[in-house]
């Protein structure tokens, strides 16, 4: 009646479900969920009224997979995944990882673990997932899984819960892992405007204007004898204008109006208390006693009826306490505290500390906290002269619902998370001195000092700055987000702690960056798709702050991988920044895979990661093949630009991260893939620019790749720019000169792919050249004569004319000429150019062949070492609910 659950007679004793009345109450360590904006879900059914979503607003949790309606926000379950389990008494011999289950909304097609029989269906919530292995199970068979959870198959990519501490603070979780919190105010607003009404079903309802079919509807129900009147939920709901709906006979007697009224609110009858109703219109708010309350309700100017629900406060009773990662000596879930109007915080904790067997501990170590678990939750560090029990009967007055979300966790007072609370600041104004930047942030901060500074990464105007004190940490978070500097929002981000010690051997987590910007909206469907497969602490979007704060808590980790989701630049962009982190860190080269959302995709091609990630892939099988991958080397190499000193117009120069300048007009870049001049560089300059004006354009490869095209044939009318390019540059190859026969651009290649997939150097013939590779130390310099030798090339009927083959090039340019490094394009102006090994390093992970035919996880094929374990787990009856 509350919840929506149907079940047969012959299945009630297989049912594992909570009502949602009382699973919030289930819930030992309550985890706000992480909501995405307003969208509407095919083929997805809500996990509070189980009703589907199709044609209605609904929400999803970035982290778990949790989908609720919007109507139904106010009652989700708090019990998101916890990703961050650090404590500090505990060895990693002493962990055990708990399954996470969650119900309904499965895969299509998942098996059973236990009985290899389908336990999906797309007619009802129902089966049970593990939100870390992604283990499938029938709700009968939930008692027959080992309880222990090994993370399946990402088990050796995994950045385990328990290796990860985030402060004790406020911020929102969205606010540590990046998540951009996109729902629209303008709809969130309407969605609890006064004038609408919040019934037990799906549908709103508007009193201004009636329907022809709400008029129906009334007829219907004054043939039927009903009554609808509105339910406020204590004050608090009276001053929010929010009420439901409720549909009663007329002959509905006092509990049985009282009933509906708790089942609107997804309250179950209260043990020992006096819930009743009064009548919310009446000149003293009336308590209804009439043995048929309905028909007597005060009618105001024509609207509906409306009723109080409310509390009868007495002067003692119990509040359950519960541990919060007090350490492995705690063995007790929570305590049962008898407590009166007089019981203070102080008193609580002392009871508490013996019932968990914590007689030798200080009670001045410890404090109570308030949890409400009422619309995510919310935490607050009780004074020790609070009263408990009075505290409840005042937030009863406001909310009986609120009452019933409300408990309390004994809490050490010291944060297990340790006194460094780092944020990383971002978006000031690069290359500036530590001073310069200090005298920035003090602007902002006043009296929020932090502790220390650094690192300081000058190139890209950021840094961490360190805090010994939550308190003061969260405010310096929130003032500096609130700050702009030359008309730019900082960015701010809360970082959490890795604690190295606490990954298992042989665990090598994958640190996962993802362009959102690359590959249209494949980017951010991924980033959504990994933050659930995997801890989401592991998973950065770019788009906040780069590839820095992930290197920053990743720095402690003796060995682990990265997952570059993106094109070849987001690639170079994530190789530079670990030449600047390197040294710092433990692992200084960590191998690097990538899931290619760019529109040329030439390093994933040379790493076989394929021309482009089109969505069809199932992600999990992206992860399998990074654990399979193979690590592989790749050159880099240094191309040093000097420009001539009588050249005095600058204005053409480069002005990129990617590139550092120094005090004599040089400019350095690292490239990775290939180097360009002339034709093939001025066709990407042109592109590049039309990208820079108009970026929403710009938005798939299939259009990237028409533009390329028609830019190609304007070329072949226009004033050709390049022309007798052999006669505007000198070439040396280690150490000799190399005549150029008539040309009009040269390409000088690290990887045998360019431009989308072609190999300019050509299949394997017999000539003075050496087969080539892109870690054997040399590169190939190739020659094209013009842009339609450049279509040829691309479309794989002609290769470039090879010019040579070496380790140290040297070019010096006559005229201003079109260049451009690992497809970043500028007019050069004339001087030298000087291509040499770099002694910065790169390892690569180049996809192997293992499988071609992939299983979902949920198959029985993928978990058949589980066969074995799988025993009959008779559960305690006072243990946690799977759900």
């Amino acid at each position: 009646m509350i919840c929506n659950f149907v079940v047969h007679d012959k299945c009630l004793k297989t049912v594992v479900s909570p009502c949602s009345s009382i699973a919030p109450t289930l819930v030992k360590v309550p985890v706000a969920h992480c909501w995405s904006e307003p969208i509407h879900f095919r083929r997805r059914y809500c996990n509070v009224c189980r009703k589907k979503l199709d044609d209605t607003w609904a929400l999803k949790c970035e982290v778990c997979e949790y989908y609720v309606h919007v109507d139904c926000e106010d009652f989700v379950v708090p019990n998101c995944t916890d990703n961050a389990t650090f404590v500090p008494e505990k060895t990693l011999p002493q962990v055990i990882q708990l399954h996470h289950w969650r119900e309904g909304n499965l895969p299509t097609n998942s098996k059973c673990l236990v009985d290899k029989k389908t336990c999906w269906t797309g007619e009802c919530l129902a089966g049970l997932r593990c939100e870390w292995c992604g283990y499938t199970v029938h709700a009968s068979c939930v008692n027959r899984v080992p309880t222990t959870c090994t993370f399946g198959l990402l088990q050796p990519i995994m950045l385990p819960p328990t290796a990860v501490s985030i402060p004790r603070t406020e911020v929102p979780m969205e606010a540590i892992i990046g998540v951009q919190n996109r729902r629209k105010e303008t709809l969130s607003r309407e969605s609890r405007s006064i004038s609408e009404e919040f019934p037990s079903t799906d549908t709103k309802l508007r009193e201004v204007v009636e329907e022809p079919a709400t008029r129906e509807r009334s007829r219907d129900r004054d043939e039927r004898d009903e009554e609808v009147v509105k339910v406020f939920d204590g004050n608090s709901s009276l001053r929010r204008r929010m009420f439901r709906l409720v549909t009663v006979s007329r002959s509905a007697t006092v509990s049985e109006f009282l009933m509906a009224a708790m089942r609107a609110f997804h309250l179950p009858p209260l043990e020992d208390a006096k819930t009743y109703l009064t009548d919310a219109y009446s000149v003293e708010e009336t308590e209804l006693t009439d043995p048929l309350p309905v028909a007597k309700l005060t009618r105001r100017d024509g609207k509906r009826p409306a009723v109080f629900l409310r509390e009868q406060g007495n002067d003692e009773g119990c509040i359950r306490v519960y541990p919060s990662r007090l350490g492995a000596s705690v063995t007790h879930e929570q305590a049962c505290l008898p407590v009166t109007s007089q019981t203070t915080v102080s008193n609580v904790i002392t009871m508490a500390l013996s019932k968990f067997g914590l007689n030798e501990a200080q009670a001045d170590d410890y404090h109570l906290v308030e949890v409400m678990l009422d619309k995510g939750v919310s935490e607050r560090v009780m004074e020790c002269v609070e009263r408990p029990w009075e505290l409840l009967k005042a937030v009863a007055r406001d909310s009986v619902r609120q009452m019933e979300m409300t408990r309390f966790y004994l809490q050490l007072s010291k944060d297990p998370h340790g006194p460094s609370i780092a944020l990383f600041v971002g978006n000031l104004p690069p290359n500036l001195s530590q001073r310069q930047y200090e005298k920035i942030l003090l602007e902002f901060l006043g009296g929020l000092k932090y502790s220390c500074i650094g690192p300081i990464y000058y190139e890209y105007g950021s840094m961490v700055i360190t805090y010994e004190d939550s308190d003061l940490a969260v405010r310096a978070f929130y003032t500096l987000r609130e700050s702009t500097h030359d008309d730019k929002n900082l960015l701010v981000m809360l970082l959490p702690n890795v604690q190295h010690n606490m990954i298992p051997e042989g665990v090598q987590p994958l640190l996962v960056f993802v362009n959102v910007k690359s590959g249209g909206c494949q980017g951010l469907e991924l980033i959504h798709s990994f933050r659930k497969l995997l801890n989401p602490y592991q998973v950065f979007d770019l788009d906040n702050g780069g590839p820095l704060p992930g290197l920053y808590v990743f720095r402690q980790v003796k060995k682990y991988k990265i997952l570059v989701c993106g094109g070849d630049g987001t690639i170079g962009w994530v190789l530079q920044c670990l030449d600047n982190v390197g040294q710092d860190s433990e692992c200084q080269h960590p191998a690097c895979a990538i899931v290619p959302l760019g529109t040329g995709n030439d390093l994933a091609r040379v790493l076989r990661w394929g021309p482009g990630y089109n969505g069809g892939e199932d992600p999990i099988n992206l992860l399998k093949d990074v654990i399979d991958a193979e690590d592989i080397r790749l050159d880099r190499w240094t191309v040093v630009f000097h420009i001539d000193e009588k050249v005095e117009d600058k204005q053409n120069q480069p002005n990129s991260t990617a590139g550092s300048t120094s005090e004599d007009n040089t400019q350095i870049f690292v490239m990775n893939n290939y180097f360009g001049i002339g034709i093939e560089a001025e066709l990407c300059l042109d592109f590049h620019n039309a990208r820079e004006e108009n970026p929403n354009k710009f938005n798939s490869r299939l259009h990237n790749k028409g533009v390329y095209v028609k830019m190609g044939l304007r070329k072949m009318v226009s004033r050709k720019l390049c022309k007798d390019l052999h006669k505007e540059i000198r070439l040396e190859v280690d150490g000799k000169h190399v005549e150029l026969p008539p040309l009009e651009g040269v390409i000088i290649l690290n990887i045998l792919s360019w431009g989308s997939g072609a190999n300019p150097w050509g299949p394997e013939k017999d000539d003075q050249f050496n087969k080539p590779n892109h870690w054997d130390g040399h590169l190939e310099v190739v020659g094209v004569t013009g842009i339609v030798h450049l279509g040829q090339i691309q479309s794989g009927l002609r290769s470039a004319i090879r010019i040579a083959q070496g380790g140290h090039i040297r070019i010096k340019l006559n005229s201003e000429l079109p260049v451009q490094v690992d497809g970043e394009p500028w007019n050069q102006a004339p001087g030298e150019v000087v291509v040499l090994k770099s002694a910065l390093k790169a390892t690569m992970l180049k996809k192997t062949s293992k499988s071609k035919l992939r299983r979902r996880n949920t198959e029985p094929s993928m978990v058949a070492g589980e066969q074995a374990r799988l025993v009959e787990v008779r559960p305690d009856p006072a243990s946690s609910h799977p759900l």
